[in-house]
């Protein structure tokens, strides 16, 4: 299980303005700010006990709440002028809170639990980032559909938990999507669980680990995005194999979710690397037949 001040946002963009996790406790409401007027960015937790004065801050922007309590929550939606904001740590029944906040442009949830609905985030027309890790109550992902100036969605599990996600149907509802990353998930869905990707436009770059999805879909994603910068790291494609075993034994990992490895000097190794090449352009070809459908229809 990932710690929490471990900060997961991608940075290398000029997508992000929130500040790294571990920086949090810089800006804690607990902390004396005699110029209240030059306060943009304050944490708040449970355990703050002079927490209200944030409502004497009249140029707050950025508001990140480390486990809040009920209360917290409740009186913080009230700051409807916020920018960015991250929830860590918290329990709730329900997101209708997020509706009030009608100005934030970046919102991170971290284990965010006991929910079961994305749609209120519908209501965010000014959201551009969205950065979403271990939602333990949620698989369905549709609520997210409709969130039309969204540039920016990671979606993440943890070692021990992958994320579910049902179908990647939401997909279609976010037109302004350029940059879609998934990290530690359990698709649900069947082949080609990607086909809403057809739908985006505007799509740059498409993060997604090795071992993530099933070959097959690896191969439509390839094929259904030649112009769109694919693979883990921002640069580097979805090698069919890669030598990523740092015990230098001579294995390389192959590309799709249970393909497991091969011992390069082992008999046989090769033969076995030239059938996945062939199976894998066999996919290929699958994918060009399932596009070509799609776009008949």
């Amino acid at each position: 299980m990932r710690e929490h001040f471990e900060d997961l946002l991608d940075r290398k963009g000029d997508y992000w303005k929130m500040i790294p996790t571990n920086e949090r406790v810089v800006y804690s409401v607990d902390k004396e700010i005699s110029d209240k007027e030059d306060v943009k960015i304050i944490t708040v937790s449970k355990h703050h006990k002079n927490w209200k004065q944030i409502f004497e801050y009249p140029n707050i922007e950025e508001l990140n709440l480390d486990q809040p309590s009920q209360e917290q929550i409740q009186l913080i939606s009230e700051l409807n002028s916020i920018k960015r904001l991250r929830i860590t740590s918290f329990r709730t029944k329900d997101i209708e809170f997020m509706k009030n906040f009608v100005n934030l442009e970046e919102l991170a949830l971290e284990y965010v639990s006991g929910f079961t609905d994305l749609s209120p985030l519908q209501h965010l027309a000014k959201l551009k980032c969205l950065h979403l890790e271990n939602l333990r109550s949620i698989s369905d992902f549709d609520g997210l559909s409709g969130i039309k100036k969204l540039k920016f969605l990671h979606i993440e599990g943890t070692l021990d938990w992958k994320q579910p996600i049902n179908n990647f149907s939401f997909l279609a509802g976010l037109p302004d999507l350029e940059f879609f990353s998934l990290g530690l998930i359990n698709c649900k869905s069947d082949f080609p669980a990607f086909l809403p990707v057809l739908e985006l436009k505007k799509l740059q770059y498409i993060r997604i680990g090795m071992a993530t999805l099933e070959t097959p879909e690896f191969a439509f994603l390839e094929t259904a995005l030649p112009s769109v910068k694919k693979g883990f790291q921002k640069g580097f494609s979805w090698p069919l194999y890669t030598n990523i075993d740092y015990t230098d034994q001579g294995y390389v990992t192959l590309l799709g979710k249970g393909q497991g490895r091969v011992k390069v000097n082992k008999p046989g190794a090769s033969a076995k690397l030239e059938a996945f090449v062939k199976q894998y352009e066999e996919y290929k070809q699958a994918a060009i037949e399932i596009i070509s459908n799609y776009h008949k229809d």
